[in-house]
C-alpha cells in the first residue's frame, strides 16, 4: 500500500499530467460541423445547375431556402428540449442520421416541390447540431475555455463551406477552373452530375455517427478522463440545477438576449451561405466551374475569425477582464469589422470584393462564437440546450423573413445593395441590445431550483 508521501506524489503527477480528452470531443464536434455545412452548401453551389434545368426563378429558390429554414426553426426549438432530456450523445446521433439521410435522398428528386420536402427534412436534422454541440461544450469545458471551444467547433461551418466548393464541382463537372491573378489551374472532374454529388457526400459521411457513439460519454462516465482533467472541467462553481420547464425558460430575459441576437445576425450568415455563389455569378461572371477559389478563400478567412473570436474573449477573461466586458468588447470589435460591407455593391474588382466579404464572414463567425457562449454564462447547464434551441428558432425565423425579402429584392431590383446595407448594420444593433438588456451579463438565479414537474 502506498504511504502518504507516495499518495502526494501520485496526486502531484495527476495534476501535472491531466488528460486532454475534452479536446478530442471538440474535434468530433468540429468534424460534424464540417459535414453539416458541406451538405448545406451543396445545394447553394448547385443552384445554377439545377435551377435552369428545372425552370426556377429567384423566388423559387428563395422558397426552397425558406422551407429549409422553417424546418430549422421547428427542429431547433424541438431538439433543444429533446437534447436536454436525452443528452448530447443520443440527441446528436439522431439529428445527424436524419439530416444525412435527407441530404442523400435529395439525389432522387425531380422538381422544386420535392426539393422543398428534402430540404425541410434536412433542416429538421441539421437543427440539432448546434444545441447538441453547445450541450457537449457545457458538459466538457469550464467557462474560461468555452468561447475557444465554441470557436473551434464552429470553425467547422467554414471548413464545410470550403470543402463543398472544392468537392462539388469535381464530382458534378468534367472540368473545373481555378484562377488567381496569373495563376490558372484546370482540373479534371468526375462529371457524374448533380444527383451523384448528393449520393457521394451523403453516404461518405455516415462514419461520423459511428465514431460519435463509440467515443462520447459525459466526463464523469468516460474512462479516458483522469481526475486532473475532471477537476479542470468541473472547476466552475457547482451547478445543481435540474431540468427547467419551457415556460420558465422563455420567461427570463437571458433567453431573449440570446434569441434577439440570433434573430438579428443569423439571417446574414444565411445570405452568404445561400446567395454568395449567385452573387459571384451575377456581379463577376463566375459559375460552378470557376467560383470555387473565391468561396474557399472567403471561408478560410471565416475560419480564422471563428477561432479568433473565441480566443480573444477567452484571453481577456484569463487576463482578469470580467466575463461581461470580455464578451462585449469582443462583440463590439468584430461588429465594426463588418462595416465595409456597406460599400460592397460598388466594388468592381473580384478580389477586393472577396476581401470585404471574407472579413465580414470572419467577423460574423467571431461574433457568433461569443453569442453562443452567452447562454453558458447566464443560465444553468440544464437549460443551455433549450435556450440555444429557442434562440436558434428565432434565428431561423429571421432567416425565413430574410430569404423571402432577398428573393423579392433580387426579382424586383436585380441589385444586392439593400441586402448589403442590412448585413452591415445588424451586428452593432445586436451589441446594443445585449448591453441594454444585460449591462452586467450575470447568471440568472430565476431558474435555480426550478425543477420540471415529473410526469405521472
Amino acid at each position: 500500500m502506498p504511504n502518504d508521501l507516495d499518495r502526494d506524489q501520485i496526486t502531484s503527477a495527476a495534476v501535472q499530467k491531466a488528460s486532454n480528452y475534452r479536446w478530442i470531443i471538440c474535434i468530433l464536434l468540429l468534424v460534424a460541423m464540417v459535414i453539416n455545412y458541406t451538405h448545406r452548401q451543396t445545394f447553394a453551389l448547385l443552384k445554377d445547375v439545377v435551377g435552369p434545368e428545372q425552370g426556377w426563378t429567384e423566388q423559387t429558390y428563395a422558397d426552397i431556402v425558406f422551407w429549409f429554414q422553417c424546418a430549422y426553426a421547428i427542429g431547433y426549438v424541438s431538439f433543444g428540449g429533446i437534447i436536454d432530456r436525452i443528452g448530447a450523445r443520443a440527441g446528436y446521433g439522431i439529428a445527424f442520421v436524419i439530416w444525412t439521410v435527407a441530404h442523400t435522398l435529395t439525389g432522387f428528386v425531380g422538381n422544386a416541390f420535392q426539393f422543398m420536402i428534402m430540404r425541410f427534412a434536412l433542416g429538421i436534422g441539421e437543427s440539432g447540431s448546434f444545441p447538441a454541440s453547445l450541450k457537449a461544450i457545457a458538459e466538457w469545458f469550464p467557462q474560461k475555455e468555452r468561447a475557444l471551444a465554441v470557436g473551434i467547433f464552429n470553425a467547422g461551418s467554414n471548413l464545410g463551406a470550403i470543402v463543398a466548393p472544392f468537392a462539388v464541382p469535381l464530382i458534378t463537372l468534367g472540368t473545373v477552373h481555378m484562377t488567381l491573378g496569373d495563376f490558372k489551374l484546370e482540373m479534371q472532374g468526375l462529371g457524374w452530375g448533380w444527383q451523384a454529388t448528393f449520393f457521394v457526400t451523403g453516404l461518405g459521411s455516415m462514419a461520423w455517427v459511428l465514431a460519435w457513439w463509440a467515443l462520447y460519454r459525459r466526463p464523469r462516465e468516460h474512462p479516458k478522463v483522469n481526475a486532473a482533467e475532471l477537476a479542470i472541467i468541473e472547476s466552475d462553481a457547482a451547478d445543481k440545477s435540474t431540468k427547467v420547464p419551457w415556460l420558465k425558460i422563455i420567461g427570463v430575459k437571458e433567453t431573449w438576449i440570446f434569441a434577439i441576437a440570433k434573430f438579428l445576425i443569423d439571417p446574414i450568415w444565411w445570405v452568404w451561405l445561400f446567395w454568395l455563389p449567385g452573387m459571384l455569378k451575377k456581379n463577376y461572371g463566375l459559375d460552378l466551374s470557376s467560383f470555387g477559389l473565391p468561396i474557399i478563400i472567403i471561408y478560410l478567412m471565416s475560419d480564422v475569425g471563428s477561432v479568433a473570436g473565441g480566443w480573444m474573449s477567452s484571453q481577456l477573461i484569463k487576463s482578469g477582464v470580467s466575463v461581461n466586458w470580455s464578451r462585449k468588447i469582443t462583440l463590439f470589435v468584430f461588429a465594426l469589422m463588418v462595416l465595409p460591407v456597406f460599400f460592397l455593391d460598388g466594388v468592381k474588382d473580384l478580389w477586393t470584393a472577396v476581401l470585404i466579404i471574407g472579413v465580414a464572414t470572419a467577423a460574423h463567425q467571431a461574433f457568433s462564437a461569443n453569442v453562443y457562449t452567452i447562454p453558458t454564462d447566464t443560465v444553468p447547464r440544464a437549460a443551455v440546450a433549450s435556450v440555444i434551441g429557442f434562440g436558434g428558432m428565432c434565428g431561423a425565423i429571421g432567416g425565413m423573413l430574410m430569404s423571402k425579402n432577398v428573393g423579392f429584392i433580387l426579382e424586383t431590383t436585380g441589385s444586392y445593395r439593400t441586402i448589403f446595407w442590412i448585413a452591415g448594420s445588424v451586428y452593432l444593433i445586436a451589441v446594443l441590445v445585449i448591453h441594454v438588456m444585460s449591462p452586467k451579463l450575470e447568471r440568472t438565479t430565476k431558474l435555480d431550483g426550478v425543477a420540471e414537474t415529473p410526469k405521472a
